[in-house]
């Protein structure tokens, strides 16, 4: 069944539309309503303890992207990450990666970058911006925080050239109804720290009190079918080892697992 739910569906552009209008009136509606404490308060001073971070090429060369997609990302992130950078998550509150940016537009300073789009991709305004939220996913699997919203990638685009993380270890967002929420069950208040250099973004955790646990993030189970109705899907699951102050393994966690329609043949091409 779950195969057949990835089989490519043709909609036309009015249902889209109309279904994205839905899914984001019935976001605003929950904003509004919601028992949820979403963080609001930015710090200038950065809290003393980094828990981790972590930090992702701004420029990639992709099979068939032309590198404006990549120029014009670059400026999209640095407006994104203004609203982000130094805030405040204290315990019993919630992240809310779209509360915090709010919709992109060309009134903000966003340009058009790259969207995925079922499985292609597409110029769309504030395009690039799922750059930052796999960051911010990828650097939470890595503290106690807690992820509360993850939406996962529907479509593997490209090959796995140069992937350094496990397939599926990112968050794809659409405003507003895609979001990334993190919570705070902690006792103890965390800053996200986001800036960009030259060449890389790069994004921390840090945390009031000296960190006591680390984290060891990898998949398992990985394998690929060919489905009746001829497309590859690719599968795996993630886990986490979970370690002590005095490096011992004291837990190993289940995270998510990620189904994803190919859009390339595996194991023939492996080009980016």
């Amino acid at each position: 069944m779950r195969s057949l739910a990835l089989k490519p569906k043709k909609r036309s552009k009015l249902r889209g539309f109309l279904g994205i209008q839905y899914y984001r009136l019935k976001r605003y509606t929950e904003w509004l309503t919601t028992s949820k404490t979403y963080s609001r308060k930015i710090a200038e001073q950065p809290l003393p303890y980094v828990y981790f971070t972590h930090q992702t090429p701004l420029y990639r060369r992709l099979k068939d992207v032309e590198m404006w997609y990549q120029e014009n990302k670059v400026q999209n992130l640095n407006i994104a990450i203004k609203p982000l950078n130094g805030i405040i998550l204290q315990p019993g509150e919630t992240f809310s990666y779209w509360r915090l940016i709010g919709k992109p537009t060309k009134r903000k300073g966003y340009v058009d970058g790259m969207l995925l789009y079922y499985g292609s991709f597409k110029p769309g305004v504030g395009g690039g911006l799922c750059q930052l939220s796999n960051l911010i996913y990828w650097i939470t699997l890595h503290t106690p925080l807690t992820v509360t919203e993850r939406h996962r990638h529907s479509y593997d685009v490209f090959p796995d050239a140069n992937r350094k993380q496990p397939f599926g270890s990112g968050a794809t967002c659409a405003y507003n109804f895609l979001d990334l929420q993190i919570q705070n069950n902690t006792d103890h208040p965390y800053q996200l720290q986001l800036y960009l250099t030259d060449t890389h973004l790069v994004g921390e955790w840090r945390v009031s009190t000296p960190p006591i646990t680390s984290y060891e993030v990898y998949e398992k189970d990985q394998k690929f079918t060919f489905e009746h109705w001829g497309g590859y899907i690719r599968h795996n699951t993630i886990y986490r080892k979970v370690f002590n102050s005095q490096n011992e393994q004291i837990d190993d966690e289940y995270i998510t697992e990620n189904h994803a329609l190919m859009m390339y043949e595996p194991l023939l091409e492996n080009e980016s």
